[in-house]
């Protein structure tokens, strides 16, 4: 039996780019910080949205675009503004 392809998004692979390099931008600047105390604690609270955007990836790379995707992307979208409101960076 034939392996089913993928569905495949240009628009949605564009947010996930995105999301990446927004990913990429917060961490670097958790890195930053000094303080080793504090620097443990961002990332701690950032591991969140660095697991949803590795679920949201893998989810698209091994199924493609599907009607979870847009509520993946969501669920990314709400765990960074929310971290972004809570920790000052």
């Amino acid at each position: 039996m034939p392996k089913k392809r993928r569905k495949l998004d240009k628009d949605f692979e564009k947010i996930i780019y995105s999301s990446k390099k927004k990913i990429e931008l917060i961490l670097a600047k958790i890195y930053d910080i000094h303080d080793d105390d504090i620097q443990k604690e961002y990332m701690n609270a950032f591991q969140e949205v660095v697991n949803l955007f590795e679920i949201l990836n893998s989810d698209y790379n091994l199924v493609g675009f599907h009607k979870d995707s847009e509520l993946l992307n969501d669920n990314l979208k709400k765990a960074i503004s929310k971290f972004e409101a809570e920790y000052e960076i």
